[in-house]
């Protein structure tokens, strides 16, 4: 019995053993453990919309959104023939198009900001409050790069207005409604996330929008997009669809780009744009790579524009620009958005790596039409309207001097004349030229297109 009595002793110690020997080695080895999420994980960190009351935002919100209506006149010419046989009925006259959207009142004196696409060609602007009073519209101004427009009624009461958010805070991920007026519907409000930051559709490094799942159709455009608190942090201004409807993703100028354009039209009748004065063009890996440097992120100095804030201040070519003032720089979207909330005279903090090293630079912004650029010995700087008149054109720049030893001869022609694209690229202004020649070698040719002096149009080889 003593005998068995051990015997049971020693089996039990050793497995007692085992059992330890593997717990210390075995779990140690597989240290590196998945974690699983408990069930109810989701609502602990407050990730469903259960948790999130939106009731107040849009019960706020949609009192300050109002319902806009676009009349357009336009002429139909005659027809000789239909007037022939049925008279005045085949003759030409005046016909009104409609059109119509969102707006959001910014005030209680009735200043209300739109899409500029929303009230484009207008010869009558109509608002209609959530409480269904009608006014007519005065444009105050429009920015048409930036789709913004103001405009204001003078109403007979205090009106409800938006609290403007501050939209460099929004996080990817977090709640936001979107409440405007689909397809003539009254104030509709949807739901949904922020799905990115600083998108640019355009392929021009210029656009800066939020980009959201919250469903916008046609007549959102306008309306306002708000954080669960209700502040305004971007004006609905289109999708991404190939049927004009709804179909996963909806776009919106940031508020703090709307806010500077607001303020500025409201001060000085147009929108003042304060430029680095740089050409530049994005990191990634493969350009990193190319190029030799450790930085895959940020934006690489290409060329430094004459008379700039940029080359006063020093900055270079092969400059990576990695921060302006606290906000980090991953693209060129994420430069033009920040630069784009600024007014010329502005001084910023440019942090950049230049030989491997951090520096971090300050920079006064010029106002844009101070800057020439420069193409290969053409100065180039952007067009006014009686440019535009006298070349009987909507776009283009402006050749203003000629240093190129090569067109020397040519000078009198070209000095004065208007380049319309570039590439095939329209010229539309400065920001576009140096956009597309950021992504050629300085040994590449450009196909021009421009008009001389004497209305003569000219394609050749720079």
């Amino acid at each position: 019995m003593k005998k068995f009595a051990s015997l049971f002793f020693v089996s039990l110690l050793s497995g007692a053993t085992t059992l330890g020997a593997y717990k210390l080695f075995m779990e140690e080895k597989n240290s590196s453990k998945l974690s699983i999420a408990s069930t109810n994980y989701a609502k602990n960190v407050g990730f469903t919309a259960e948790n999130t009351d939106f009731t107040t935002a849009a019960e706020n919100t949609i009192h300050t959104v109002v319902h806009v209506k676009n009349m357009t006149v336009y002429n139909v010419p005659s027809d000789p023939m239909l007037e022939f046989f049925y008279g005045s009925r085949g003759g030409g006259g005046q016909q009104t198009q409609v059109g119509t959207g969102s707006g959001v009142i910014i005030s209680a004196d009735g200043y209300i900001v739109t899409n500029n696409h929303v009230v484009k060609g207008a010869t009558e602007l109509e608002i209609t409050l959530n409480n269904n009073k009608t006014y007519k519209a005065k444009l105050v101004g429009t920015d048409s790069k930036m789709d913004v427009a103001l405009l204001k009624i003078d109403a007979d009461e205090k009106l409800p207005y938006a609290t403007f958010g501050d939209s460099d805070n929004l996080k990817v991920g977090e709640w936001v409604l979107a409440v405007g007026n689909p397809y003539n519907l009254t104030s509709t409000v949807t739901a949904g996330i922020v799905s990115a930051k600083a998108r640019d559709l355009s392929g021009g490094g210029i656009q800066s929008f939020i980009q959201t799942d919250a469903a916008v159709n046609p007549g959102n455009s306008g309306g306002a997009l708000v954080n669960t608190r209700g502040e305004l942090i971007g004006i609905n201004t289109m999708i991404s669809s190939q049927t004009g409807s709804y179909v996963g993703y909806s776009f919106a100028v940031p508020s703090n780009l709307t806010r500077k354009i607001v303020e500025d039209l409201m001060e000085y009748g147009n929108v003042q744009r304060g430029i680095l004065g740089i050409e530049a063009g994005e990191l990634n890996s493969a350009t990193s790579k190319e190029l030799g440097i450790k930085q895959s992120t940020g934006v690489l100095i290409n060329k430094v524009s004459k008379n700039s804030g940029a080359e006063k201040a020093g900055l270079k070519k092969g400059d990576i620009i990695q921060k302006l003032d606290e906000k980090s720089i991953m693209s060129f979207s994420d430069l033009t958005s920040y630069i784009n909330t600024k007014r010329p005279n502005d001084e910023i903090k440019v942090g950049i790596v230049r030989d491997e090293k951090n520096i971090t630079i300050p920079v006064k912004l010029t106002k844009k039409e101070l800057i020439n650029y420069d193409l290969k010995g053409l100065e180039l700087a952007d067009i006014d309207n009686g440019d535009m008149k006298k070349f009987n054109i909507k776009y283009g720049v402006k050749i203003e001097n000629i240093t190129n030893d090569e067109l020397a001869g040519y000078a009198e022609q070209l000095k004065g004349g208007v380049i319309l694209s570039i590439d095939n690229v329209k010229a539309t202004d400065i920001e576009t030229v140096t956009k597309v020649l950021s992504k050629k070698a300085e040994s590449q040719r450009s196909q021009i297109e421009l008009i001389t002096v004497n209305g003569q149009i000219l394609r050749f080889l720079l």
